[in-house]
């Protein structure tokens, strides 16, 4: 291998990652100018905000998964399974622990790679905050694989109740989720409408307008309390047509097999507890003597630069970027962030490789935000050089620019060809399909 290629290793397959590593081999990989190797704990990748449908059932995860080996080798990457835990600035070479089997044998051992440029984007995981029980007894929605555990969780409650002689107990097919931001509302309205449809499926013992019962804890005094109050409201109004408890200025102070206790001394049994509440960085980036912040984020310049090394940069959730250069103010823990810095260190990346240090700096612009409601509503406020100002819609506006983000996301790792052809098979295929899944 030419050892004179620039060596820039990603670590971390998400949305941002993923869409980088895409980009940068499909130009100075493709152009033998570099070599590019994503790093991800995972072998498949699928878009994060499709997790509360994979739990809910509404989306098959196998056919919107994305094969990381197969990506790398149609856009002149290479990508490498494991998990990074330590990091060694001076060798500028990072290790990748051990890949373990289900049953406990080692897969493949400890490796370790050497870089001249070290991208991290690992994006974050939920913060339980340390809360008594919500780590044994909550399950979070920050993988593939918890998504699916929740629906298998929620599959088996529903069958159970069905075949049971005994009547259905208070709290056995209540689901409770902590926390009202978008994975929230986004979940609770996924979850009134698939398990309608799951139970149409002949479960004729559960009535799911009695027997369902879905309710959201927040803190906060109403929902979604990082976006604008008027799409708070609009989203509390649909959540109550669907019958869904909404616990606002609650905190949750322990989650048991029983149900969840607030501060309030409120309790309110459930057997199935989704934790959607808080965000942090992995925990692992504490020890790669990198700045990070109170929640692991490793700390950043406006180019992205961590503040020890020059060589090492991180972008989206793991890193605390401000806004702008010199503001104070950080950037927000959002997809479209994420989608930014990428296309940021794109360019930074081509003008390293030509040694041009004038490197480009990074501000946030808020495009503004939507909520998807499934079938009930979307509603969403537009912000920024979209409107020249801020502009609140709903309704089928609001889902067509909603389902576009997912399309603009494939767009970017497959092209405009191949996504067209993915949705007219989709429709095709959809005709002959169950609407929710049934296993």
């Amino acid at each position: 291998m030419d050892n004179k290629k620039h060596k820039i290793v990603i670590i971390g397959g998400g949305a941002g990652g993923l869409e980088l590593a895409t980009k940068l081999g499909d130009t100075l990989g493709k152009q033998k100018k570099a070599e590019i190797t994503l790093v991800d704990a995972k072998k498949t990748h699928i878009w994060k905000p499709l997790l509360h449908e994979i739990a809910a059932g509404s989306l098959n995860a196998d056919k919107d998964e994305l094969d990381y080996l197969a990506q790398a080798h149609w856009h002149h990457f290479n990508f490498r399974l494991g998990s990074m835990d330590a990091l060694n600035k001076e060798k500028k070479e990072i290790s990748l622990a051990p890949f373990i089997a289900l049953d406990g044998s080692e897969i493949i051992p400890r490796r370790r790679f050497s870089y001249d440029t070290l991208i991290i984007s690992v994006g974050s995981t939920i913060n339980d905050f340390g809360i008594d029980g919500a780590a044994e007894y909550a399950i979070a929605l920050d993988n593939q694989k918890q998504a699916q555990k929740f629906h298998q969780k929620l599959h088996n409650a529903i069958l159970k109740a069905q075949t049971q002689k005994d009547v259905i107990s208070q709290g056995q097919l209540e689901v409770v989720i902590v926390g009202a931001g978008a994975t929230g509302v986004e979940l609770a309205a996924e979850l009134h409408k698939a398990t309608r449809e799951m139970t149409a499926y002949g479960l004729d013992k559960i009535n799911p307008d009695k027997d369902i019962r879905i309710s959201l804890i927040e803190a906060s005094d109403r929902l979604l309390p990082a976006l604008p109050e008027r799409m708070s409201s609009s989203v509390n109004r649909e959540l109550k047509k669907l019958n869904v408890n909404l616990y606002l200025g609650e905190r949750v102070t322990n989650v048991s097999t029983e149900g969840v206790m607030t501060h309030t001394g409120r309790f309110i049994p459930s057997a199935l507890v989704v934790w959607a509440a808080g965000i942090k960085a992995p925990e692992f980036l504490r020890n790669l003597g990198l700045k990070v912040n109170g929640i692991n984020q490793i700390i950043v310049k406006s180019t992205l630069q961590s503040m020890d090394d020059d060589s090492i940069f991180a972008f989206g959730d793991c890193a605390a970027c401000p806004v702008k250069p010199g503001a104070k103010e950080f950037v927000p823990p959002r997809a479209q962030s994420a989608h930014q810095q990428a296309s940021l260190l794109k360019k930074t990346m081509k003008r390293l490789i030509t040694s041009n240090n004038n490197l480009p700096q990074y501000s946030y612009k808020d495009y503004g935000s939507l909520v998807n409601l499934g079938r009930y509503s979307t509603v969403g406020n537009l912000m920024g050089s979209l409107t020249g100002g801020s502009m609140f819609i709903e309704g089928l506006v609001a889902r067509a620019m909603y389902l576009m983000l997912y399309q603009m996301h494939l767009m970017a790792l497959h092209g405009v060809t191949i996504v067209s052809l993915r949705l007219i098979a989709k429709f095709i295929t959809r005709r002959t399909e169950t609407h929710v899944k049934l296993h």
